[in-house]
């Protein structure tokens, strides 16, 4: 018989709450009640990032496979971000060859390059710009429409797609309106990934599909669609709102953007952003035995949610974290919160951005860069990082993934 009290229940918390501006409740939280039911939501929440990288570093006792998400119905498969242990890792390292850091530098760097400066001319001068849909958005789908490898895929169909799984992954209402579109989605990715699975066949490139179609031993094809949909489910929203948070970031703090500017410091730049507004919010995993968190018993079936926007505000942890600073350093976040894939997820991420966000700053009218504050946004338009942390921007919380 455990001996320890279940954590306390809040029911006066409201996913609507949640998906405005989650930063003051989790910072209530933190201080409050890290450990804490939230009946809205059907999860017990964990604020506070020794708890959050604890249940993340404990796959045995905290499992990815939560069979009370939709995110399978949504994807109409069992991805890899719902699986463990050597099953998890036999589908991811399908795909790490198209990932490795030689292939990185050799291939894709080169071409994050050049599609940043394509996209970023096509930008109109002399006139109020929203970055959202004329930049970060078409061109995190195209970056990512090539390493997977389907070309073919437009700008406007990658970035529906991403956004139908997004709201299928977190339609936990169950309403039948995201399934249905998801559906369609669903039937269209899976015509262009075998299209696509035949051309690499033929003609192998760099990319993850043709590295998972022509391997030795290669994995089901129902789990390379499945890896391929987990990519557009998550690889265009995050790098897309990453790169509109540090630009925020940077225009709203000059004297950042500055130091930033003369030492080259983008990186930095980049680690803060994902760091300040976290590409996943929350994640859940399934309690496979009875344990304890800091006191409060967390019985077997129980779900918890590891809230890395919460825990990469830590007080214990980032000193002033919830403020933007370019030049933080050392910077332990948990923006990747999966950490047997960390090291690769976070190279491709910050060379895919390292170079849109230098360049789009480079972009920026002079007189912009030397104004301060409020009025630097004069130029541009897109969500303030606080307010749309839990939007569909982001995704409609819980976005719930890894």
């Amino acid at each position: 018989m455990p001996t320890a009290a279940l954590a306390p229940l809040d029911e006066t918390i409201t996913i609507g709450e949640l998906t405005r501006d989650p930063y003051p409740i989790y910072r209530r939280l933190r201080r409050e009640a890290p450990v804490l039911r939230v009946k809205s939501v059907g999860r017990t929440f964990l604020t506070k990032a020794d708890d959050t990288k604890y249940v993340k570093d404990n796959a045995a006792l905290f499992s990815s496979n939560d069979p009370n998400t939709p995110m399978k119905r949504a994807f109409l498969a069992h991805t890899l971000m719902r699986k463990d242990h050597d099953e998890h890792r036999t589908e991811r390292m399908a795909m790490m060859p198209a990932l490795m850091p030689k292939t990185i530098e050799s291939v894709w760097a080169p071409l994050y390059a050049e599609l940043a400066a394509e996209y970023l001319d096509r930008l109109p001068r002399s006139e109020v710009v929203d970055l959202f849909p004329a930049l970060a958005g078409p061109l995190a789908a195209r970056i990512l429409a090539l390493a997977m490898g389907v070309p073919d895929a437009s700008d406007e169909d990658m970035q529906r797609w991403s956004q139908t799984l997004i709201d299928g992954a977190g339609n936990f209402g169950w309403t039948p309106g995201p399934f249905e579109a998801t559906d369609i989605a669903n039937a269209e990715m899976d015509k262009c990934i075998r299209a696509n699975a035949e051309r690499v066949q033929a003609e192998p490139d760099s990319s993850a599909l043709s590295c998972m179609v022509n391997a030795k031993n290669p994995i089901p094809e129902s789990q390379m669609i499945a890896n391929v949909k987990i990519a557009i489910g998550g690889g265009i929203n995050e790098p897309r709102d990453a790169l509109l948070t540090i630009l925020y970031g940077l225009l709203t703090n000059p004297d950042q953007l500055e130091a930033v500017r003369a030492g080259g410091k983008w990186r930095s730049a980049f680690e803060e952003g994902v760091r300040w507004v976290a590409p996943i919010q929350a994640s859940s995993r399934l309690v496979m035995e009875d344990t304890e968190i800091r006191g409060c018993f967390i019985p077997k079936g129980d779900t918890v949610m590891t809230i890395q926007a919460s825990a990469n505000r830590d007080e214990d942890v980032f000193e002033d974290g919830e403020n933007y600073n370019a030049l933080r350093e050392p910077n332990p976040h948990q923006a990747w919160q999966r950490p047997a894939s960390l090291r690769g997820r976070a190279s491709v991420a910050a060379n895919r951005w390292r170079h849109p966000v230098a360049d789009a700053v480079r972009a920026l009218p002079q007189h912009v860069l030397a104004r301060s504050g409020e009025r630097a946004l004069a130029w541009i338009r897109f969500p303030r990082p606080a307010q749309s942390a839990g939007s569909p921007a982001i995704g409609k919380f819980p976005r719930v993934s890894g």
